[in-house]
Order: structure tokens, then C-alpha cells, then sequence
């Protein structure tokens, strides 16, 4: 993807140039400069920046990779953090701008940063990922092919507020653990219904006992097989009836669930043909053509309904031109994740994201913090990819777009 997020060091990092957090001096310092230092040789290094002697506040300089799997490595001096009155949002941006542009005239495809200026030159680390994110986002439009990366030391550096924080953290505890825990502390799959929010703190500590085999529906009590399974909470529902349910070799498999799905199904197709009823045929036409239409073919005429161009979806949905054509084309099966990108840059919502993943074979579960975050934002109506991508970082989940 152009644009990403990673915890990594640098040092260890295969790409065409990485970035120097240097001081004006071009001196081995510590931090990121020392460990960059460190590893591509500190005399060859040392000798190469002393030839060159120095460089200013907010420019750039290259030196080659010497002993570092990148090619080139570019120095370039941040400014020392005063309070942000001292123009050091404006030098910052030009630390990132200078060195993409020198990267880029050295031939160079793919480039890492770290945050430059967030260490002991003060810089706010949220404030300087989001001065990070900008210049770089500025870049791209109008250097598309080149893969940046942005290496943080700490997951605390995104920009998100702590009120979406909260917002997403409870969005994820309401719907991601409630799926992943089933009825008494057993995971979902083993039994059907939901859980009371009052009761999952209890069905999550049961969830790391042993667990027997399932509750007697008698006396919602347990059978004398299954002695190491808790109680059930005060006021909790009956456990499903083994009767009523079937019973499965070793665990139960609810036929109750396959119901639910066929009823929620026939209720799709019945609202479907109340809402088509009063449409004119060609509507009607349009909807079972585009129900036929491979993924290219729907991802196209949904690019043409909006009135926006390739490369502007592609940009918003921090997708390579070249990922991106090979897409199109039908040449590439897209993974959940490039879906999603691309129904956050077309600004779907849920219904036709959900409609968008199941012509490409996937579809957004709970029992996935990745989608249950993803649904989050698709829910609030919020559709930055970078923001996004933030709020999977910090929860250490896979981030949106294509590699």
C-alpha cells in the first residue's frame, strides 16, 4: 500500500532509502540516529556525512546504505519542539517533503521513515504523525507509485481522540467479545442466543476454565459429566433444549441458527420485493444485472455512479495504480481488506459494503475485531483510510489497503 503503519526497526526494513532523523551537524547521535549508525557501518557512515558537513533544519541530504539493506539512506534534520510557535509544524512537513523528493530523484520506489522530531527533540508524537501523515498524503497525489512507510516506536502516537478511543472500545466490547463468548462462558459456536452485556464479565472468566459438556435443560444445572463447569449467573436464560436443538457428535449443533438464517433471508428477499414493486421494470433489470456481475464489473459501475475517477479512488483507498489496474482487470483476487478500502473510498455504507465484500466472497463478522472496528466507522459515517488504519494499529489488527 503507499501509506502504511508499522512497528519495526528501520534498520531491518528492505526498502530503496530510509530516513535519518538527523541533526544539522550530520553527527552519529542516539535514538533512531545511533541505531541507524550502528548498523550500516559507524566509520563508512560517519566518514560519508563528514564529507558532506551539514544540512539545514527541514532539508535533506543522502548518503549511500553502506552495510543496511536499503540503498540510501536520507538525513534529514527536524526541529526542536518549542511549543509549536517557532514555524516547527512548517520545517517538519519540509523534513518529510525534502526527503521524498530527493528519494525520488534518486531513483528510489519505497522509502521509510521514522517520526522524526518525536524523541528527544520533543515534538508531540500525535501531533508529529499527523504533520507525518499530511505532507506524505500531499506527496503521494502526485507521486502515486511510491510505498511509503512510517515506523512507530509506540502504538500511543496515533492522532485518534481518546473519545473515538472510547467510542470504538465499546463499540468492540458490545459486539466483538459478546460474539466471541457464547451462552456460560462457552464460545459462541458451541451454543446459539446472545449474552446479556451485565453477564460477560462472567461468561469471560469462564471462558478460561474447563469446560464439560452442556448444561441439562431439566434443571439448567449440570449433568454429573461435566463437573468442571461453572454455574449459571443469577437471572441468566435458560440454555437452549438439547431436544429442540439436535444433538451433534460431541458438541451441539443448533439447527436453531440455520432458522434464524433462512428466516433473515426470506426477510431480504421479501423486503426486496416490496421495495421493487413500485419501481419501473428497468430498475428492476439494473438490480438483477448487477446481482450477476463479477467484482470488476460492480466495483466500475459503482466508481461511475459516484462520478469519480480511478485515481482518486485508488488514492483514498491507499491502493497502488498498479494494484489497482491489475484489480480492475480481474487479474487479482482482492482480500477482505482491499474490499474494505475500496468501500471506504467510495463512501458505502453498510448494506452496499456488505454487498461489495459478498461479490468477492468475504463478509464482515463480530467474531473479528478487524470488522467489528471496520463496521464501527462504517456506522459513524467515517471514511479516512489513514484514520482507520490508526484504530487497527493501535488494536494490532491488519491495516486496510493492499501490499
Amino acid at each position: 500500500m503507499p501509506l502504511t503503519l508499522i512497528r519495526q526497526d528501520i534498520t531491518h526494513l528492505h526498502v530503496d532509502a530510509i530516513v535519518n532523523a538527523a541533526n544539522t551537524r550530520l553527527m552519529a547521535g542516539g535514538g533512531v540516529c545511533g541505531a541507524i549508525f550502528a548498523a550500516a557501518g559507524r566509520d563508512e557512515l560517519q566518514r560519508a556525512c563528514d564529507e558532506i558537513g551539514h544540512v539545514d533544519t527541514g532539508a535533506a541530504v543522502a548518503t549511500p546504505g553502506f552495510a543496511l539493506p536499503a540503498r540510501h539512506i536520507i538525513h534529514t534534520a527536524g526541529p526542536v519542539w518549542h511549543g509549536g510557535s517557532q514555524g516547527e509544524r512548517a520545517l517538519l512537513a519540509s523534513c518529510y517533503r525534502s526527503s521524498l523528493e530527493l528519494a525520488t530523484s534518486l531513483g528510489d520506489t519505497s522509502i521509510a521513515f521514522p517520526l522524526i522530531s518525536s524523541g528527544i527533540y520533543g515534538y508531540p508524537p500525535s501531533e508529529a504523525l499527523a504533520v507525518a501523515v499530511e505532507a506524505i498524503r500531499g506527496f503521494l497525489v502526485e507521486q502515486p507509485d511510491m510505498e511509503v512507510t512510517l515506523c512507530l516506536f509506540s502504538r500511543d502516537a496515533t492522532t485518534l481522540s481518546q473519545e473515538t478511543f472510547g467510542a470504538i472500545q465499546q463499540y468492540v466490547d458490545d459486539s466483538y467479545v459478546a460474539q466471541a463468548y457464547g451462552t456460560y462462558g462457552r464460545p459462541r459456536e458451541l451454543f446459539g442466543g446472545g449474552i446479556a452485556p451485565e453477564d460477560i464479565d462472567h461468561y469471560i472468566q469462564q471462558a478460561n476454565k474447563p469446560q464439560g459438556m452442556p448444561w441439562d435443560d431439566a434443571h439448567a444445572s449440570l449433568s454429573a459429566a461435566a463437573p468442571c463447569a461453572a454455574p449459571a449467573p443469577a437471572g441468566a436464560p435458560a440454555p437452549p433444549s438439547a431436544d429442540e436443538e439436535g444433538k451433534h457428535a460431541g458438541f451441539p449443533l443448533w439447527p436453531r441458527r440455520k432458522r434464524r438464517e433462512r428466516e433473515q433471508e426470506e426477510t431480504i428477499v421479501e423486503e426486496m420485493a416490496i421495495g421493487s414493486a413500485s419501481k419501473p421494470s428497468a430498475s428492476l433489470d439494473d438490480m438483477l444485472r448487477s446481482l450477476d456481475a463479477p467484482f470488476p464489473q460492480l466495483l466500475l459501475s459503482m466508481i461511475d455512479e459516484r462520478g469519480m475517477t480511478d485515481a482518486e479512488v485508488y488514492a483514498r483507498a491507499n491502493l497502488s495504480r498498479q494494484y489497482f489496474s491489475k484489480l480492475r482487470s480481474g487479474k487479482v483476487n482482492p482480500s477482505k481488506r482491499v474490499v474494505v478500502s475500496l468501500a471506504l473510498a467510495l463512501e458505502l455504507d453498510l448494506d452496499e459494503t456488505n454487498m461489495l465484500l459478498e461479490r468477492a466472497g468475504h463478509a464482515l463478522t463480530h467474531a473479528s475485531k478487524f470488522d467489528v472496528i471496520v463496521e464501527w466507522f462504517l456506522r459513524a459515517g467515517r471514511y479516512d483510510v489513514f484514520e482507520i488504519n490508526q484504530a487497527l494499529f493501535a488494536y494490532d489488527q491488519a491495516l486496510i489497503g493492499a501490499s
